[in-house]
């Protein structure tokens, strides 16, 4: 089960939210999501954390993803995943991604750093030693500073049921056309009530861990902070399901319905 790659799609669809409020999050939010396997078993923890910071001279945020398994999925597919994104908070250009991970003895270590004027990408592998340079589509983004910045910038308002928004991305050593389906609005029933949700859907690789293209959704409150609520993925052997269980720092009030 490649550990990442939920963890990736999850954490993009954690931070969408509309245009109306070019300030939809702040430092400070934090938010904490469970994990299980096929319905029942416990997977494991992902956490998301913003920093208000200062990298060579300019004000950026500092995110901090977390992600690892625990309980008896532990026991036969150990994860410990951290990502780190660096971008400006005015622009959301990033200028620094870290990713380094350990899933299942599969490990990465990987820092990038954007130069925007040139379009380049410099790619620092710790783990191979070795030092590349990638030319990057215009607007490009990271993986943890794409979610950032379609927070401020894809107005939800507007959407309508079948609509496709892309994204460029920069991942690990190459680039990415990020696509993702808006399938419409859904109440559903959350740890915390009923709550107004926009239910998406990304394109993802079929093949050894996905059974096809559109093998995940994603729930995500239907209010100014775009809260994610919970995603379930189809696996090529079981599901995977993830659902926030706590939060704190949130820039908008948490919309409840109450019957």
């Amino acid at each position: 089960m490649k550990f990442n790659l939920f963890f990736l799609s999850f954490l993009f669809f954690a931070q969408i939210a509309s245009a109306q409020d070019k300030t939809a999050f702040g430092g400070g939010e934090w938010f904490k999501f469970k994990m299980s396997y096929s319905g029942f078993l416990k997977a494991g923890n992902a956490t998301l954390e913003v920093h208000e910071k200062v990298l060579d001279g300019k004000e950026v945020y500092h995110v901090v993803g977390k992600g690892w398994t625990t309980g008896a999925i532990g026991w036969f597919f150990k994860v410990d995943d951290h990502y780190e994104s660096y971008f400006d908070r005015e622009t959301g250009a990033p200028y620094r991604f870290i990713r380094k991970i350990d899933e299942g003895g599969h490990t990465k270590n990987l820092e990038i750093r954007f130069d925007h004027d040139q379009n380049k990408a410099h790619v620092n592998n710790y783990k191979n030693g070795r030092r590349q340079e990638f030319a990057t589509e215009n607007d490009v983004q990271d993986m943890v500073s794409a979610f950032y910045y379609l927070r401020n910038n894809y107005d939800t308002e507007r959407i309508k049921v079948g609509d496709v928004v892309k994204l460029n991305m920069f991942f690990d050593e190459e680039n990415y056309v990020f696509k993702l389906k808006f399938l419409g609005r859904e109440t559903i029933e959350t740890e915390f009530g009923k709550v107004k949700t926009l239910k998406f859907r990304p394109y993802v690789m079929a093949g050894r861990v996905f059974k096809e293209q559109e093998s995940l959704t994603l729930w995500v409150s239907a209010d100014d902070n775009k809260i994610p609520l919970k995603i379930k993925a189809d696996l090529a052997v079981g599901s995977l399901r993830a659902e926030l269980e706590s939060f704190r720092g949130l820039k908008h009030s948490f919309q409840i319905q109450f019957d």
